[in-house]
């Protein structure tokens, strides 16, 4: 209706429309099958809702299908009557056939209930003409061990039962010569074999919410480890470039020293590119794909390290004793950051303060202090950054411990650090009262 001259299909023509597109896509679906049936079993298999590998539903289906015909030719002496073509049918009705059906335009879905239904009809009319050395109840028996596999217990115990009874009842009218305890045993553990399977899909989807726990803490960690040194490396070398560029400025305006000048801006430009360089390298970590390996600074730099800021107008020195060659180069990594971090603090809070790194490398642990003096003017205000957060976190990732506080003197930094890492470890940190005696190097 709606337009005229044409009217709408009579019912039964849409009814037969339906029936003709259903027939082209099922001739569609024979024709894949005939010329590739390994790769549409897999699909098929693969797109059930049973979340089983497809080689397991694969192996169980095709027992089920040579048992049955094996049970029908068991029974060749009662041809021509067609119970053991039907009570075929029946057993092959639900699973094995949602496997080569499954991906029709209505899918055929296997169901626990109605496959252990399908098999003890099916297995009725297979006792009903009983035969020596009868193979029909292993149809039971893989029946059980499917249902187990998919059903809770509360479902899958008593459908054995009732498949028990079956026996044993057909047992009782003589229908089954020979072998009852046999067959029950076989239900029994038919029935273990899927319950098995059933746990071991459940500690499966256990296993891999586990592993993207895992994957998820490991991204966090790796997302943390990549903030720390992008802010140790952010920290550092502003901390030394406004120390050039304050130097450059005096240069000009004090004394009139262009060549000073210019070569204390020469040095803020190279520690500009190398952080540069540094955040480029620590940012390309986050890139899954390979990338050139850059070195990481190690124990050995600190003194390179210490030269920077001492360049820069900063009065420190240091001080190591001990075997270098002993420290790996994660606790390498760790001392040097710790210390660059320190420093940066120095010059960011203590302006004018002279600084000490003092470096005892003994068995079983290096010993790393930063000290310095209290500020020449008013203490600068206390920062709220990531500093002693970086610091106490690389420590502690190695087995070591931190204290970070007011000395006597003004402030230190003291961290210890196994040379074999361990797991573990404290940091302490200075009550406020005392704190605000000297909060030079605070971050």
């Amino acid at each position: 209706m709606g337009v005229i001259g044409v009217s709408d299909p009579a019912p039964g023509t849409r009814q037969a429309n339906r029936v003709r597109v259903a027939l082209v896509r099922v001739g569609r679906r024979l024709r894949t099958w005939v010329r590739h049936p390994a790769a549409a079993v897999r699909r098929n298999v693969a797109a059930l809702p049973f979340d089983y590998p497809p080689a397991v539903i694969i192996t169980i289906d095709l027992a089920v299908v040579v048992v049955g015909f094996a049970a029908v030719v068991q029974r060749h002496s009662y041809f021509p009557t067609a119970l053991p073509i039907i009570a075929l049918l029946l057993t092959y009705a639900s699973s094995p056939l949602a496997v080569f059906l499954h991906r029709l335009p209505r899918p055929l879905l296997p169901r626990p209930l109605l496959l252990g239904a399908l098999a003890i009809a099916g297995e009725a009319l297979f006792l009903m003409q009983p035969v020596a050395g009868d193979i029909a109840p292993f149809v039971l028996v893989a029946a059980a061990g499917q249902v187990a596999a998919v059903e809770p217990m509360r479902v899958s115990i008593p459908v054995t039962l009732v498949m028990m009874v079956e026996l044993v009842a057909f047992d009782l009218i003589g229908h089954m010569p020979e072998g009852l305890p046999t067959y029950l045993i076989g239900l029994m553990f038919g029935w273990m074999a899927g319950l098995m399977l059933q746990y071991q899909r459940r500690l499966l989807h256990r296993e891999r919410g586990y592993h993207q726990i895992r994957a998820a803490q490991a991204a966090d960690e790796e997302r943390r480890r990549i903030a720390r040194e992008v802010h140790d490396v952010i920290a550092h070398s502003l901390s030394i470039t406004l120390l050039h560029l304050t130097a450059a400025r005096h240069a000009l305006q004090t004394d009139r020293d262009v060549d000073g000048a210019v070569e204390a801006l020469t040095d803020a430009e190279r520690l500009g590119r190398q952080a540069m360089a540094d955040i480029r390298r620590t940012v390309g970590l986050l890139d899954s794909r390979l990338s050139k390996s850059v070195p990481e600074p190690g124990v050995h730099d600190i003194v390179d390290l210490v030269g920077d800021f001492s360049r820069a107008g900063l009065n420190v020195h240091c001080d190591f004793s001990g075997d270098l060659t002993t420290v790996s180069p994660a606790v390498g990594l760790a001392l040097y950051r710790i210390s660059q971090e320190s420093l940066a603090n120095v010059v960011k809070h203590a302006h004018g303060a002279s600084a000490e790194v003092r470096l005892i490398v003994e068995m079983p642990q290096a010993t790393l202090t930063v000290h310095n003096s209290l500020p020449a003017g008013p203490p600068a205000r206390p920062g709220a950054g990531m500093g002693v957060s970086n610091m106490r976190q690389r420590a502690e990732l190695l087995g070591g411990r931190i204290s970070v506080g007011a000395s006597e003197r003004g402030w230190s930094v003291c961290a210890t650090v196994p040379l074999v890492p361990g797991r573990g470890g404290y940091t302490t940190l200075l009550p406020p009262s005392a704190a605000t005696a000297g909060n030079g190097g605070r971050p």
